[in-house]
């Protein structure tokens, strides 16, 4: 025992005249290799009261937790600073981004959710079939608008969505467009400069995976479009629809084609109330069929309806386009008008918010409107694309990592 006490007493002192600090692990290797636009989440295991993070001497960001992507193969020298007046430290290492075993498509690869408000096209686009559930549902909604499969789904009534992601994450490119949506809007003939006809603008929300566990729990935000700070346009709007009771009176309005014309009963929080009506051109339920629960909410924002009666009989109805930032608002001849910039994107106050990438994007039938025979507004889309991937010749920044919110 008293060797052994010998034996430590010596070991001490010797730790005692050295300069050197015990080695303590950062929880950060030293080399990384990764494919291009694909996230890799950096969690230092030691804290402090600041940090700094630096990709190739350029600062990207001062939260203790970073996640690192780049759209461009290439050597990344990456340094943390851990800012701390008692237990400073600084470590470097390096992240080798290569090019993707297997190339990246620039179509849709995965559909997360569809949810769609009742209307005309439900359990048509997709089709319903006995004994079908949400999964079923889901993935019938997925292999209509994956790749170039151009298969229309009806999002129906105010506040449908989907919500669909591709085999990697969407740049944010600065000042160029990122991606587009097509959808099936056409201009009428009588009046073509007025850009009126069939648009029913869909809203874009967009998510980016901070958490990093490939499914749509993160914070959404909305990209701006031309009619966002409209006046007409109301923020936080909720709509619930109720299921058909099977013991109303149903009552026809022959003169518009209608043959129910209290079929779905719907109500919202700014106390309005109104029906979508049944119409003899679709005979099959309105109400999704997969949906067990008797009423479905819908949130968002809601844009100002945009139709017209131009006959002034209800036979010749047009829906004029918005300028910009909705799907199935413009021709799909139109593609700069059927695409999006991530840097539209706002917070729930309507501020700027920078997001490197998207992960999820979800679109929404955005107009509560009733056009007689044509029925309900409902948006439409059939397949998206991220534009970056099949325009080599973009010039793309080697870094696009800040994580700031803009003011």
């Amino acid at each position: 025992m008293k060797k052994f006490l010998t034996i430590l007493t010596v070991m001490l002192s010797l730790w005692s005249c050295s300069n050197e600090i015990p080695t303590v692990s950062l929880g950060i290797d030293d080399v990384y290799y990764i494919p291009r636009m694909k996230k890799l989440p950096l969690c230092p295991a030691l804290t402090g009261e600041r940090y700094v993070w630096t990709v190739n001497n350029e600062t990207v960001s001062s939260e203790k937790d970073y996640i690192f992507i780049a759209s461009t193969e290439g050597r990344y020298e990456v340094t943390l600073d851990i800012i701390d007046p008692d237990t400073p430290y600084s470590f470097s290492f390096v992240i080798n981004v290569l090019h993707e075993e297997i190339e990246y498509s620039p179509y849709i690869s995965k559909v997360y959710e569809y949810c769609p408000a009742p209307g005309q096209f439900i359990n048509e686009m997709p089709r319903y079939e006995e004994g079908d559930t949400y999964e079923s549902i889901l993935q019938k909604a997925e292999e209509s608008i994956s790749g170039t499969n151009d298969i229309m789904i009806s999002l129906g009534g105010y506040g449908g969505y989907v919500t669909f992601g591709f085999d990697h994450t969407v740049i944010n490119y600065p000042d160029e467009k990122d991606f587009r949506i097509w959808g099936n809007c056409f201009y009428e003939l009588l009046q073509p400069e007025k850009k009126g006809g069939s648009a029913e603008p869909g809203i874009v929300m967009v998510s980016y995976d901070m958490n990093c566990n490939g499914i749509p729990d993160d914070e959404w935000y909305e990209l701006a479009g031309s009619e966002y700070h409209s006046t007409d346009t109301r923020h936080l709007y909720s709509i619930t629809y109720r299921r058909p009771d099977p013991d109303r009176e149903i009552v026809a309005d022959e003169d518009n084609s209608l043959d129910d014309i209290y079929y779905i009963g719907w109500s919202d929080n700014v106390g309005q109330n109104g029906y979508i009506a049944k119409n003899i051109f679709h005979n099959q339920d309105y109400f999704p069929k997969w949906v067990n629960s008797d009423e479905i909410t819908f949130s968002g924002s809601l844009l100002a309806n945009n139709s017209e009666d131009i006959s002034g009989n209800g036979s010749y109805y047009v829906l004029y386009s918005y300028p910009w930032g909705y799907v199935d608002n413009h021709p799909n001849d139109y593609p700069d008008l059927n695409s999006f910039d991530i840097s539209w994107a706002v917070d729930t106050e309507g501020k700027p918010v920078y997001l490197p990438g998207v992960d999820f994007i979800r679109v929404y039938t955005g107009v509560n409107q009733y056009c007689g025979w044509l029925g309900e507004t409902s948006t439409e889309l059939c397949r998206a694309a991220d534009l970056h991937i099949s325009d080599k010749s973009a010039i793309i920044p080697n870094v696009l990592n800040k994580s700031t919110v803009k003011n």
